[in-house]
């Protein structure tokens, strides 16, 4: 499948030779009703910046605040302020926690259902601006799958890839078959890593992006017995060597801004692997964003820099 395209009335996206910068967001609006000024003094900070797209990395709610139809109405009116494109792929908060009393005691399958109807409508991103996202769903197999997208920009690929945090929904030692949906789930992100790095490599892609909410690397978050993401990251490892150039992985989920190497070499197991950077933005209390330049000129592709509201 081809890349994303500029949707009608788009500005062309940068070229293969040339800089330039995006934003990436998470694990916000939290407090509700408190945060939304603060959400919308950053979104009015993003537009000041005028990067080529957002990417919001999930979490429009804090795991107690209801999970409503109304509440999520009120976030994608706030989603249509941002003046240039803005992404965005689900978090625990938006379904997998709904359960909990406090968010309204609601069927989590049913939760990602209305999700997915309210959120992923079409194959455009959200802003003002539109940009046209290629959609997994597109593949018969895997036609539940709206959220997971991609696109690209200045010969990088971009990609969302639905993992959440709370376990990545996956119950050890499940006596009640609630582990269906993370199967089902797990075959489509697995299937999906396979498509993003196979066109990479095919369009011999400068570098890989790929946006998810759950931080893979918290041991202390998720169960000990029995991890949800040791697959994905064997797949991530496995695709990041073959593919030999940079590839960064932007997750939300633990609320602090983290830049690190999180994966070993296979090769030699006491080494990072070099080309694979995890960043983990800031949310919940800190409302800030991260701008991410990239630029075919330096052998890193990719550099950070924090993008502060003061008093946000």
């Amino acid at each position: 499948m081809a890349g994303a395209r500029p949707a009608p009335g788009r500005p062309g996206a940068p070229s293969s030779a040339s800089t330039f910068s995006f934003v990436a967001l998470g694990d916000m609006p939290y407090s509700l009703p408190a945060d939304y000024g603060r959400f919308e003094k950053l979104i009015g900070a993003i537009n000041q910046q005028r990067p080529t797209f957002s990417v919001h990395v999930g979490d429009i709610k804090s795991g107690s605040t209801l999970c409503t139809e109304e509440m999520y109405g009120k976030v994608l009116t706030e989603f249509k302020t941002f003046e240039q494109p803005l992404v965005y792929t689900p978090g625990d908060n938006e379904w997998t926690d709904c359960n909990r009393p406090k968010a309204g005691s609601y069927d989590p399958e049913e939760r990602l259902a209305v999700v997915r109807k309210m959120f992923f409508a079409d194959h455009n991103s959200f802003g003002k601006t539109k940009l046209a996202l290629t959609s997994q769903a597109l593949d018969p197999a895997f036609a539940a799958y709206v959220e997971n997208n991609r696109w690209t920009a200045g010969n990088v690929a971009f990609a969302t890839v639905h993992l959440v945090g709370s376990n990545n929904n996956f119950v050890p030692n499940d006596a009640k078959g609630q582990n269906r949906e993370f199967y089902e789930r797990q075959r489509a992100n697995l299937a999906w890593l396979d498509a993003v790095f196979a066109e990479a490599t095919a369009q011999k892609r400068l570098g890989v992006v790929l946006f998810t909410q759950a931080d893979m690397f918290n041991p202390a978050k998720d169960a000990k017995d029995a991890d949800g993401f040791s697959e994905i990251l064997g797949a991530l490892t496995r695709h990041a060597v073959a593919f030999g150039r940079p590839v960064l992985l932007v997750n939300g989920d633990s609320h602090r801004l983290i830049l690190d190497k999180p994966l070993l070499n296979p090769a030699s197991p006491k080494q990072v692997l070099q080309n694979f950077t995890r960043l983990q933005v800031p949310g919940e209390a800190d409302v800030q964003a991260v701008r991410i330049t990239v630029d075919p000129g330096q052998p890193a592709l990719f550099s950070v820099q924090e993008l502060v509201v003061l008093g946000n």
